[in-house]
């Protein structure tokens, strides 16, 4: 029989979307206004922003992304002109993504909003707080990265 004193709400990882969902609105809100870009889309942009000319490949290593939702982002991105995609002279079935001046600048402005928002959403926090939020969040994430991709044993009642 399930557990009738279970809390949705206080479920982690429901509640990790919901707040994840909530905190990243206004956010979405102004990049897509301003650029006609989706979250794919600018995930990408700011890997590239961040750390020069990567593959689409290492960029869904680091940003945790499939590669058909990169490939959508990258295509769009280039038919904006925000990126420019060149082939790797070595591995011809390679590409190497890199901004274009307009990708630059349209990273600029948004890692700037990125920054004065990132203020905005943890203003009422103290700075113990806002350190121990990130802190916990990065412990969930490499918790996340290392284990599998369904519960434990133990969690599902199994022992």
């Amino acid at each position: 029989m399930p557990d009738d004193d279970f809390d949705l709400t206080f479920f982690l990882p429901y509640l990790l979307n919901q707040a994840a969902e909530a905190s990243s609105m206004q956010f979405q809100q102004f990049y897509k206004d301003r650029y006609g870009m989706l979250r794919t889309e600018w995930r990408v942009l700011f890997h590239l922003g961040l750390y020069g000319q990567m593959t689409a490949r290492d960029i869904g290593l680091r940003a945790k992304m499939h590669k058909t939702k990169i490939s959508r982002a990258v295509q769009k991105l280039s038919e904006r002109r925000f990126v420019i995609r060149a082939r790797d002279e070595d591995d011809r079935r390679v590409e190497r993504l890199s901004l274009t001046a307009q990708g630059r600048a349209a990273y600029t402005v948004l890692h700037a909003v990125a920054q004065r928002y990132d203020a905005e959403l943890t203003a009422e926090m103290t700075q113990s707080e806002r350190d121990a939020l990130r802190q916990l969040l990065l412990k969930l994430q490499y918790r996340g990265m290392a284990g599998s991709d369904r519960p434990s044993d133990k969690a599902a009642g199994k022992t």
